[in-house]
């Protein structure tokens, strides 16, 4: 399926989301995690700005993906990253607002893409992140970002460590540099879309 991605809007309350209409997929993980970059090679073009200091995005921020004739058959949610020191307590206190609200009740959420670090052990929060998505009963993904910089050996070592430290029983690797993975990431999301869509 070839889309294109546009900038819908950004929301900081439940206030702002968008209309329902498409199939929506969240992309979570910690600021640094390279969620942008994964979001950017998952749709061909810079459509989430990629920062050099992570933390930078403070609102959910959505894309509508259009198939060749406008229609819009998708949409990403990019929501803030967690897990960032340099953040203000105060600016995080006040994510809960609309970040829960959106995971929890969001009808046409289909999809939650869960991104972590191929390269480093998973923190706490990464944990409770999934945790609180199966008491909540949302379907998700588990993705290891950076993928590229680690050999084959080192890749197998990590992600079977992941999913022993994170409870999973799969791990999808991806290089939002080599393009590793996306193709897969893409079925999953495609079938997440498709399900979703037949059953709304």
């Amino acid at each position: 399926m070839q889309l294109t991605a546009q900038f819908l809007l950004s929301a900081v309350s439940a206030a702002q989301f968008p209309a329902r209409g498409a199939p929506e997929i969240a992309f979570l993980g910690r600021s640094n995690v390279g969620k942008s970059s994964l979001l950017n090679s998952l749709v061909g073009e810079k459509a989430a700005k990629v920062s050099s200091t992570p933390g930078r995005t403070r609102a959910i921020n959505f894309f509508a993906l259009l198939d060749g004739k406008q229609r819009r058959k998708l949409v990403f949610a990019d929501l803030p990253g967690y897990g960032y020191a340099k953040i203000s307590k105060s600016i995080s206190a006040t994510w809960p607002a609309f970040i829960e609200p959106y995971l929890a009740e969001r009808e046409t959420l289909a999809l939650c893409v869960c991104l972590v670090d191929a390269n480093v052990p998973p923190r706490p929060n990464d944990r409770q992140l999934l945790d609180w998505l199966r008491s909540a009963g949302r379907e998700f993904v588990v993705v290891a970002t950076k993928a590229d910089r680690l050999s084959g050996n080192e890749r197998t070592r990590n992600l079977a460590a992941l999913k022993r430290e994170l409870e999973l029983d799969e791990i999808l690797p991806v290089s939002a540099k080599t393009g590793y993975g996306v193709r897969e990431l893409w079925r999953r999301i495609e079938e997440a879309g498709t399900r979703d869509a037949g059953t709304s």
